[in-house]
């Protein structure tokens, strides 16, 4: 099946040329000029990946990926943000929104699509089969669920990339960089920060269960999950 893609983009240029692009590398393209019509489209059916521009009239991408994140249909739908916006602070306020991952413009469409296959690997790849348990914490990787005793932890793609590779690997120290290969690929330029970022994301988002402290930080070393103070 075609992946269908998302494009939340104001400029019907800009919107026009992405969705060229994906339909030549065999997508399917959704456009949306606003949040509302981003909105309705993900009611009408999910999409497996949203493109979201930051500056949008109205409400701007960057509250519209905080609402999507907190939002049963948008949770885990991967989000690469456009912007025009590069400083790290702002890429900073982006992935602890709920974004996955940046394209700065003015970009080639060749880039993009390349980010967007990169982004729909690493958080709907993942095949792996079989129940990991740890302290309670509980990861099906067939079903792709996480549960935390008898309740479902609702868990954002990059998030639940991270704990299956920390529950595959309890107890072991992994650096930035190692985890940077290891979630996001040697062949994806992502910056080490991203790493701390989406590190207060899982613990976050396993705080109201009391597990956050599952994940922990190794100072000087990197971090790593396990169930021993």
């Amino acid at each position: 099946m075609k992946k269908r893609i998302l494009i939340v983009e104001d400029e019907s240029s800009i919107r026009d040329m992405v969705a060229f692009a994906l339909r030549k590398a065999d997508m399917e393209p959704i456009p949306a000029a606003d949040a509302r019509e981003a909105q309705l489209a993900i009611a009408t059916a999910v999409p497996d990946l949203i493109l979201l521009d930051w500056m949008l009239p109205g409400m701007s991408g960057l509250e519209l990926a905080r609402r999507l994140r907190k939002e049963s249909l948008g949770a885990e739908v991967p989000i690469i943000m456009l912007t025009a916006r590069g400083e790290e602070t702002d890429r900073v306020a982006g992935l602890e929104a709920g974004v996955d991952d940046y394209v700065v413009k003015p970009f080639s469409t060749r880039e993009l699509v390349a980010r967007i296959k990169a982004v729909l690997r690493r958080t709907q790849g993942d095949d792996g089969s079989g129940v990991l348990e740890v302290a309670g914490l509980k990861l099906d990787g067939q079903a792709h669920r996480v549960h935390a005793g008898a309740d479902a932890v609702p868990i954002g793609p990059t998030e639940y990339r991270l704990l299956h590779f920390f529950m595959t690997h309890a107890e072991r120290v992994y650096s930035r960089a190692q985890l940077l290969d290891h979630i996001w690929g040697g062949s994806v330029y992502v910056e080490e920060r991203t790493v701390d970022v989406h590190i207060r994301r899982l613990r976050k988002t396993l705080e109201p269960w009391g597990m956050d402290a599952l994940i922990q930080t190794v100072r000087g070393a990197g971090y790593r999950l396990s169930s021993k103070p």
